[in-house]
């Protein structure tokens, strides 16, 4: 005989999620309406026990009624079920009471149920309760199902009953709160459905749910005619990935000042947990021993403190790079931030100077550390190759030859971050004497970085320009040959698979080219990210692009060296030492690839090996890890926590990835919600010239280095940052526009020897441009100007 269960009787989810939920509502307090739970209604039940149920609702004042499916497993930590069963509303009689229960009963067989499952299921269980006179409805979200952003709540709300959200047959009003509960997104009709007080208190309630479950919470509620609000329903969010901030780096400072400018080039996007462990960890400990050389720090202190990670991306700490610029010489806190994130950044507060002979000592120290790094630049080839990538079967040897691998990565970043300074020394002396020149002549200064930077082009033998020569070379064999037009209609991996076994000079181009450059390719620094070499469907489709275009090449643009006749002798050698930096920059860049690309190949044997060994379900799972988890790993300890928290790392990535931040955070960094005005009004959009010249052509707004591969010859490239994987693409646009970069970052270098125009850190360009607007970009004033 079916039997019925008050909401006080149950402890747990044998009835339900539904119905456990709703419990556990009352037993804190929240309004839940009138009502019991039928248990296995499997036999339907009879007009008498209709009756009684209803006449006991109706005695009560607490019809009509809404009838409603808690089948087992249903609205539970890993199904919802949302809309999978039957909900009859409106139940004004014992008739069509039992007859409601019929339907909600049958439909746990339903196609779409048992499709949704996966399987047959459970135990159907019913909810029966006082439907509520609804003046408004909706859901509310404890986080943003949608970006997996935990500190955000989602709450939609409808005029009337919620059956109208649910179904999709309305539009509700749509608001996306932060952590202080302040409206962040507002999509409201002319009359809003919840009033402010109203949607305080939901809020409250939500995170009240949510801090009880400890955990997400999905939440349905309702508002009477007479203002009272309703809790219908309680369930855990089952869509969520893991949370977003779980290996967030520790802050440096709860005041301190974070930017992705600059940091943002060389690491562009999210990056998995071992990516920071390794790279992160390297690039922070090359830039303290550079504070140590100019005695901004006794010594190499802790991990994080110059580099940050958040939420999967990569951050420099500018307030611990003001002791530097305090420090020494010709370098004000305005000059130090213009240097990183081409504005002056009024959060920074300067640090008190030092005294003007410390601060002379500091300056010969650190302009020694960086002009003399030839000899240490010279060593880095013996020094690599003396690194052999781990072959063992025995995962403890594999890790141990990891950790001195990573040793000596870190070495290879000291020598790389030499190289860059030695680089950015001569180009910021340089950009002050031309930005000097200009005032003193009447101009601007956005005139004197255009003179520098014109001045910078021309650097013979950069290393990324040779290596875009010689692929764009190969890209001119295949479209010489005779199977060029099948390399073009093969899928990318099967193009490249055929050329790289053919003795076509096509082919034997393409292996010399793999040979030298094949540690190159887009992210050099991600653990997880191939290169060229072990991605040949990213290499193919960029191959393809390169192919199409070939037929109808780029006149390369020779360089101009008439200005530089014209301007003094030690303009000139400063001229000179910038290009020769530029070159040894690019140099050590190429050397620390080839030192990530081996620790790449080392940390994907290591997840094969414990992949093999049933230490990890597959070997992906090793780039989730940072290098203290793997030791525990590589051990004989219980790992069955680790490997959850590192599949939940794996689910949050994605996430991660389409995260924005502005491009300076004071404290921890948080993603934007909604984007900053797209500036879709101006007609300008100012950044730094680059790359000398003028063009007009299309745009093509490229977020990512997927959609870069849309790119059509003569197009002009907006992109967030580019590094030297997006370099091949360089021989196909017409000019390059970037949001974060400089003068000396390798966009600016190559755009540069391509005779390419190339305006940087415009900050907005790729939120204010859309693919397909015409747009005419001057490298010369580092203007991008829209046209109709």
């Amino acid at each position: 005989m079916t039997t019925t269960v008050e909401f006080d009787d149950i402890v747990d989810d044998r009835f339900g999620g539904k119905a456990h939920g709703l419990a556990r509502l009352r037993r804190l307090g929240f309004p839940v309406p009138t009502g019991f739970v039928v248990a296995d209604p499997a036999g339907g039940i009879t007009d008498d026990v209709a009756e009684q149920w209803f006449t006991r609702m109706r005695d009560a004042g607490a019809t009509p009624l809404a009838v409603r499916s808690s089948a087992v497993g249903e609205d539970g930590g890993d199904l919802s079920f949302a809309g999978q069963y039957d909900t009859v509303l409106g139940v004004g009689s014992a008739g069509d009471l039992r007859r409601a229960v019929q339907t909600c009963t049958a439909s746990t067989g339903s196609h779409r149920a048992t499709a949704y499952a996966g399987r047959d299921v459970a135990t159907m269980h019913l909810v029966v309760q006082q439907m509520v006179d609804a003046r408004a409805a909706g859901v509310a979200f404890s986080a943003d199902p949608a970006t997996g952003r935990r500190d955000l709540m989602v709450i939609d709300a409808v005029a009337g009953l919620g059956d109208t959200l649910v179904d999709g047959t309305a539009s509700s009003d749509h608001l996306i709160l932060d952590a202080q509960g302040d409206c962040v997104v507002r999509e409201v009709g002319a009359d809003p459905v919840v009033s402010a007080e109203e949607l305080e208190a939901i809020r409250q309630g939500t995170m009240r749910a949510a801090e009880h479950w400890g955990r997400p919470m999905d939440l349905e509620w309702a508002i009477d005619r007479s203002g009272r609000l309703w809790w219908l329903q309680a369930r855990p969010i089952t869509t969520l990935p893991g949370a977003l901030d779980a290996m967030d780096s520790p802050l440096a400072g709860d005041d301190h000042v974070y930017t992705r400018c600059n940091i943002g080039e060389m690491m562009p996007g999210a990056y998995c947990p071992l990516t920071a462990a390794v790279s992160g960890f390297a690039i922070d400990y090359a830039m303290q021993m550079t504070q140590v050389v100019a005695r901004a720090q006794p010594g190499y202190e802790r991990p994080w403190r110059q580099v940050g990670y958040f939420q999967g991306h990569m951050f420099l700490n500018l307030t611990e790079g003001t002791a530097l610029s305090s420090g020494i010489l010709g370098n004000s806190l305005e000059q130090f931030s213009m240097s990183v994130c081409g504005r002056v950044v009024e959060e920074l507060v300067p640090q008190p100077p030092q005294p003007f002979v410390r601060r002379l000592v500091n300056t010969v120290l650190l302009t020694g550390f960086a002009l003399s790094a030839g000899p240490a630049i010279r060593r880095l080839g013996d020094q690599i190759a003396g690194f052999a990538v781990p072959g063992s079967g025995d995962p403890r040897e594999v890790l141990q030859q990891l950790d001195d691998g990573v040793g000596l990565f870190c070495e290879v970043m000291v020598t790389h971050v030499r190289s860059s300074s030695r680089a950015a020394v001569a180009a910021n002396v340089l950009e002050s004497v031309m930005i000097r020149r200009a005032v003193s002549a009447g101009g601007s200064e956005d005139d004197g970085r255009a003179a520098a930077s014109r001045l910078m082009a021309g650097a013979s033998d950069v290393e990324s320009a040779v290596m875009l020569a010689e692929l764009d070379e190969v890209a001119h064999a295949i479209a010489a040959g005779s199977s060029g037009a099948d390399f073009l209609t093969a899928e990318p991996e099967d193009a490249v698979g055929r050329l790289r076994a053919s003795s076509s000079p096509a082919g034997v181009a393409l292996r010399g080219f793999l040979h030298r450059h094949g540690h190159r390719g887009y992210r050099e620094l991600c653990m997880r990210d191939p290169s060229w070499g072990e991605d040949p469907q990213g290499l193919g489709t960029m191959l393809q692009v390169m192919v199409r275009s070939a037929s109808t090449p780029t006149e390369r643009r020779a360089v101009s060296r008439s200005e530089e006749a014209v301007i003094p002798a030690p303009v000139r050698f400063l001229a000179r030492l910038a290009r020769g930096g530029a070159r040894g920059r690019e140099e050590t860049k190429s050397k620390l690839a080839a030192m990530a690309h081996s620790l790449k190949l080392g940390f994907s044997h290591l997840g094969k090996v414990l992949a093999r060994s049933g230490r990890l379900p597959d070997a992906d799972l090793v780039y989730f890890l940072d290098l203290a988890e793997l030791h525990r790993v590589v051990g004989t300890e219980d790992i069955t926590d680790l490997v959850g928290a590192a599949l939940r790392r794996r689910e949050a990535l994605p996430f991660q990835e389409a995260l924005e931040f502005d491009d300076v955070s004071v404290g921890r960094p948080t993603p934007v919600v909604a984007r900053p005005p797209d500036h879709a009004g101006d007609a300008e959009i100012i950044g730094r010239p680059a790359g000398r010249g003028c063009v007009e052509g299309l745009v093509r707004v490229a977020r990512s280095i997927t959609e870069a591969r849309e790119v059509r010859r003569g197009e002009i490239l907006v992109a967030p940052v580019t590094d030297v994987g997006w370099t091949p693409y360089f021989t196909v646009i017409a000019a390059l526009v970037t949001d974060i970069g400089s003068s000396v970052s390798h966009g600016a270098v190559v755009a540069r020897e391509y005779g390419l125009p190339c305006v940087v850190n415009t900050l907005v360009a790729t939120r204010s441009l859309s693919t397909g607007d015409r747009v005419r970009v001057d490298g010369d004033r580092g203007v991008v100007t829209r046209i109709t």
